[in-house]
């Protein structure tokens, strides 16, 4: 019984939310079983972050490795958790205290947009531009022309690129010939909207049916990994 209702609840939900596309009268057990799946993941974000704090918490105790992470990151998760759920001020509506109703954490001007604004969005675009490097090193590997399918590869790359950058922008405005038709728009408009549009399309499809077959396994209950164990 422990595996047959969990299959069986997840069935009858895989069901519900196919067939109100085309049953109206099951609208209304779409949308109740898209309530409940909020609540589940508020339970389980709940949960994370206890196992979060439990498994951190155990490295810290021990001092394990890289240690000093683990207590920031649970610092920061504490403070952000504790400014967004209790403690609300908004410089415009003057209005400051805990659990304040008439003050939602995101509203402009509190604690918690302060912290969103000049403290996660410069870390964010920090990470980003480090990862920029990460891209021109694979890149660079990608590109090198050892064979027909890599100097395509290389060339496509190179041609959209200039064509994108500031730079090449100027090169091709200043050509007597190119600048006044705009033929580097023209090739680049081509390339994105022809070979790349249609290589987008093909993964999207391939991977629309993957997803639409993992589905039917979960619903017939032949694919059971979110059950835990083997």
């Amino acid at each position: 019984m422990k595996r047959q209702i969990p299959l069986f609840i997840t069935f009858l939900a895989g069901l519900a939310m196919m067939v109100q596309f085309y049953l109206p009268a099951w609208n209304d057990w779409g949308d109740r079983f898209l309530t409940w799946f909020g609540i589940l993941a508020a339970v389980a974000y709940v949960l994370g972050a206890g196992s979060l704090f439990v498994v951190n918490g155990k490295v810290i105790q021990r001092r394990g490795r890289d240690w000093q992470f683990k207590a920031v990151l649970l610092a920061s998760l504490s403070t952000t958790l504790i400014i967004g759920l209790f403690w609300r001020y908004t410089s415009e509506a003057g209005v400051m205290g805990w659990l304040n109703p008439s003050v939602l954490p995101t509203d402009e001007g509190t604690w918690f947009d302060f912290m969103f604004q000049y403290v996660y969005t410069p870390l964010s675009a920090t990470m980003f531009s480090l990862l920029a490097f990460f891209i021109a090193s694979a890149s660079f590997r990608a590109f090198r022309a050892r064979s027909i399918e890599s100097t395509l590869l290389l060339g496509t790359a190179f041609i959209v690129m200039i064509f994108r950058v500031p730079l090449g922008e100027v090169i091709w405005n200043n050509l007597p010939f190119f600048g006044q038709y705009n033929i580097g728009k023209l090739i680049e408009d081509f390339i994105m909207n022809g070979f790349n549009a249609a290589g987008q399309r093909a993964v999207l499809l391939g991977s629309s049916i993957g997803l639409i077959s993992v589905s039917v396994k979960i619903m017939l209950g032949i694919e059971r990994s979110y059950l835990g164990g083997d």
